[in-house]
């Protein structure tokens, strides 16, 4: 028998009387079954998802690694026609550094000053415009950016006008919304502390922002860039609209064709799908594959290894 104790406020259960704990309660049990279901359905719903990522990955790797070869990365396409197997993607991978190179510089000042417009100075009805187009702009279409740059050069040039500036200009437009949403959330982190350090030290608030707030943010805004930049090296449509596919490289952005990997894979698949086009367009694939994955390394090691938090 258990024995109690008086209190003041009444008779003291022993650890015998104890209640039970919540998980040998009837809804205790239920709740575990339910968090049990549901953690393996999610785990199934994963590796289903992972099923055409795995089985594309192995695809690429099987049918593009039987043509990477030094040769294959340091020739381009000069003479060759027909089922010739020499030939090579040396001037498309030039032609897609230049182009999201010359994208970047365009569009990284211009996301990166409007995310510092939003969150520094932005209220009232212009920054609310300023987000909607924003939001609007990260979902349109590809093809809707190489229309439009078609059509500013069109009416700043001429219609026959091509060349990897047209190129650049289309993949900025893809890249300005995802550079100020990863900025804009990158300067919100920052906190307000910090800045009101600086207004009480008599800092201004220009100063404050270029010394205090981007220094803080440095890390996590130079991986947005570094992501945005791998979200559209590989878009296709603008740049099969703007830069087309020579068989040479071509370094002059202002003037003439531009080859890329994406438009390369695609025009080399559909010329020849059964033979050595098709080889040739799994080899560039891979190609771009591991630019991609390239990048989105140096945007982990960036963020891990310059971020305030790690120090």
């Amino acid at each position: 028998m258990a024995v109690q104790t008086q209190s003041p406020t009444g008779p003291t259960p022993t650890p015998t009387d104890a209640a039970p704990s919540f998980a040998t309660t009837a809804s205790g049990r239920r709740r575990k079954r339910t968090n049990t279901i549901m953690a393996v359905v999610v785990t199934v719903a994963f590796l289903i998802a992972l099923i055409p990522l795995i089985s594309l990955l192995v695809e690429v790797v099987v049918r593009g690694g039987k043509m990477i070869s030094w040769d294959f990365l340091t020739t381009d396409m000069a003479g060759v026609f027909g089922d010739m197997t020499t030939g090579g993607v040396e001037h498309a991978i030039l032609g897609t550094l230049q182009i999201t190179a010359l994208a970047t510089l365009i569009s990284a000042p211009i996301g990166l000053l409007a995310a510092i417009y939003l969150v520094e100075y932005g209220t009232g009805r212009l920054a609310k415009t300023l987000t909607f187009f924003v939001d609007v702009m990260t979902g349109i279409p590809s093809i809707v950016a190489g229309l439009f740059a078609v059509a500013l050069f069109a009416l700043l040039v001429g219609p026959a006008y091509r060349s990897g500036l047209m190129g650049a200009v289309a993949l900025s437009v893809l890249m300005i919304p995802v550079v100020v949403r990863s900025c804009e959330e990158m300067l919100r982190l920052v906190p307000n502390e910090l800045r009101e350090a600086a207004y009480a030290l008599g800092v201004p608030k220009w100063l404050t922002i270029i010394k205090v707030v981007l220094r803080t943010s440095l890390a996590g805004i130079v991986t947005s860039i570094v992501l945005a930049i791998a979200r559209v090296i590989g878009e296709t449509a603008p740049l099969l609209l703007t830069v087309g596919i020579v068989t040479t490289v071509n370094t002059n952005m202002l003037d003439g064709r531009v080859a890329t990997l994406p438009v390369f894979a695609y025009s080399q698949y559909a010329q020849d799908s059964q033979g050595v086009g098709a080889d040739r367009a799994w080899g560039a694939a891979l190609v771009l594959i591991v630019m991609i994955m390239l990048l989105n390394l140096v945007a982990r090691f960036i963020s891990r290894r310059f971020s305030i938090a790690e120090k």
